[in-house]
């Protein structure tokens, strides 16, 4: 894997776990909301990477190529789904959400659940930064190296 991969990687996963944070801020900010259901992140992996999946690109690439297969691996953001878990019935006659009997759906969000989500999400988004900024060190390291013995060559050449 080259190093533009890596932060490809790395950049589409910050992107999903942002929008995970987004998406759980929103639940939590809307935990008081009559009649708001909660939304659920669907985040896969950008490859089949069942053993199902691996053995059928084996078969292609090693049987076929004669080469091992090369997974990228990576996550990408599918939407959300709403939880079918129903909020508590409350009887608010006068409210203007109310049904005809005068019943209200509280919002179906549990605030534990959603933080721990959340907190989940930015240690995903941190370590994917973690990961695109050693990458970029590496790469940073490397190229000084490079020039490091380009610089020296060019030193021996001249005093030779």
């Amino acid at each position: 894997m080259g190093i533009m991969e890596s932060i490809d990687i790395g950049a589409n996963a910050l992107k999903a776990h942002g929008l995970r944070m987004d998406i759980h801020a929103k639940n939590i900010a809307n935990i008081d909301t009559p009649n708001y259901v909660r939304k659920i992140p669907i985040l896969n992996a950008t490859e089949d990477l069942s053993f199902r999946g691996v053995l059928t690109q084996m078969k292609n690439d090693v049987f076929g190529t004669g080469t091992l297969p090369y997974l990228q691996g990576g996550v990408v953001f599918n939407g959300v789904v709403e939880d079918p878990t129903m909020g508590e019935r409350l009887y608010m006659p006068g409210h203007p959400d109310a049904d005809a009997n005068g019943y209200i759906r509280s919002s179906n969000v549990n605030a534990m659940v959603d933080m721990a989500d959340a907190v989940m999400a930015q240690r995903a988004y941190e370590a994917n930064l973690a990961v695109i900024n050693i990458t970029k060190a590496m790469a940073s390291r490397a190229t000084e190296r490079s020039e490091e013995r380009r610089v020296g060559k060019e030193c021996r050449s001249r005093w030779s």
